[in-house]
């Protein structure tokens, strides 16, 4: 019989200990995958020695059965979780395969922290399928080879074939419509840039406050709308729960998932809306792929207009440009203008950076070229965060010559630098006048994104609130423009 000392040592402790070597490696040479190569060569050496060390008690096709157990099952349970969640590893559903593989939970905290959730399963894959690699080529040495039937191997192969082929598939269809935004710095990833001065929980936050107190309160949290949206509207949102929901610090503090006031950003948040798990989504107009998304789901969406805001356009503090027409940004971002000295500035060449599809930004940047085409971005110049593209912008590699777009809040209030400029469009600068009163070409609505056929309550008495005197002054104190 196998010792337990071994199953333990193999099965547990082990991976256990290649998670802090792994953890070890990736922080010292600053190379996230480093960790996988550890948990692949670590589960090859484990799986040759744990059949070199049975080898004298005769190898059997049981062995075989025990060694393929947890292969399958790690497999198996991502792949029925990935049918449920539909690809999304920001789901709570996800808890179920962290208790499952146990032995790996290091590596679950140390993935999470760094935003890269796909190694959650990735890690124990490659863990016990090199295990199950290096277990067959050392026990194929041993006399005493376990005979197996032809039909045996094949189910086996076909059920681990069978689940991997799910699993990419529904990741492949997920990213036709979905682009993740992960691996930024904060926020587990989501945020590009840090929203902590913004938590409701923080009692230092700099939300701010109404001085009387609010004409729309909600006292209980069953019936406090669940909010979440884009990274820039974090702060309108937030201020608004601070001063509606009572005692929403603690609530926050001590919510299980889904948590009152979260941030998930936009691609996620406008799902979880969909989905039923957000009540209330804010952010710029939707996509055409979300708008999709919904109609395919059945739900008729409400957009509630709280807000005005400027779209924007902004350079390196050092280039000569300052102002661009709606035509030449059509023909910059088409590809048809590709150096600066053509719109008034140095000879140099235009680094035009885009962001994802269906992220907020660029839904916009869509809207304004038309059924003019936008030319297809180097990859190294797709930013998928707003906080990266304004940090390219103002020094990319060096260059003082990229262009980027965002909002203005986003841009001026919540991840302000000194080495970027806001370009005036048409001759207009997108100041709070200019915004307030429209003639800034590119003035677009922050929206309270709601379901029609949600049946909480609270829901229409609370963006009544945020149209009203004391929402609409918060939207000011926020750094936004009132719709007032």
């Amino acid at each position: 019989m196998r010792s337990i000392g071994s199953v333990l040592f193999f099965f547990l402790l082990l991976p256990i200990l290649l998670s802090f070597i792994g953890i070890f490696t990736s922080m010292v040479f600053s190379f996230l995958e480093l960790f996988l190569v550890v948990y692949g060569i670590g589960g090859g050496i484990a799986g040759f020695y744990y059949a070199k060390n049975n080898r004298n008690e005769g190898t059997s096709r049981k062995q075989y059965f025990f060694v393929y157990l947890p292969l399958f099952i790690t497999v198996l349970s991502a792949t029925i979780l990935m049918l449920l969640t539909k690809g999304y590893f920001g789901h709570f559903l996800w808890i179920i395969f962290i208790f499952l593989m146990v032995p790996f939970f290091p590596n679950t905290i140390f993935a999470g922290l760094m935003g890269e959730f796909l190694t959650i399963f990735l890690v124990p894959f490659l863990y016990y399928g090199l295990f199950l690699i290096g277990f067959i080529i050392s026990e194929r040495k041993s006399i005493h080879k376990a005979t197996f039937k032809k039909k045996s191997l094949s189910l086996a192969s076909a059920a681990i074939l069978l689940c991997l082929t799910i699993s990419i598939f529904v990741m492949w269809q997920r990213a036709q419509t979905v682009l993740p935004s992960y691996g930024f710095e904060y926020e587990n990833g989501y945020s590009s840039v840090d929203l902590e001065p913004y938590y409701v929980t923080n009692q230092n936050n700099i939300l701010p406050k109404l001085e009387e107190p609010s004409t729309f309160t909600i006292e209980e949290k069953n019936d406090m709308p669940i909010l979440d949206g884009a990274e820039a509207a974090y702060p309108v949102y937030a201020a608004f729960a601070n001063a509606v929901y009572r005692d929403i610090g603690k609530v926050n503090a001590q919510s299980d998932y889904p948590v009152t006031v979260s941030f998930t950003n936009t691609i996620y948040a406008f799902e979880r809306l969909i989905s039923g798990e957000v009540d209330i989504f804010f952010g710029a107009q939707p996509s055409v792929a979300q708008q999709k998304l919904a109609k395919q789901a059945g739900k008729e969406i409400v957009l509630t207009p709280i807000g005005n805001e400027a779209f924007v356009f902004f350079v390196n503090e050092k280039n000569e440009v300052n102002d661009l027409s709606t035509e030449q940004i059509k023909k910059i971002y088409s590809g048809k203008i590709t150096q600066w000295d053509k719109v008034g500035g140095k000879s140099d060449k235009i680094r035009a950076f885009q962001r994802p599809e269906d992220s907020g930004s660029q839904t916009i940047m869509e809207k304004i070229m038309g059924d003019t085409p936008l030319m297809d971005p180097l990859k190294e110049e797709l930013i998928s965060g707003m906080g990266g593209i304004m940090e390219q912008v103002a020094d990319y590699r060096n260059y003082k010559n990229a262009l980027g777009y965002s909002f203005r809040f986003f841009a001026t209030g919540m991840n302000p630098t000194d080495d970027l400029k806001l370009l005036s469009i048409n001759g207009i600068e997108p100041n709070p006048e200019n915004i307030r009163n429209e003639s800034y070409p590119y003035t677009v609505n922050l929206y309270a994104i709601t379901v029609k056929d949600n049946q909480k309550k609270t829901i229409k008495p609370f963006l009544e609130w945020m149209k009203g005197p004391q929402g609409q002054k918060l939207v000011e104190e926020v750094g936004y423009i009132s719709t007032k």
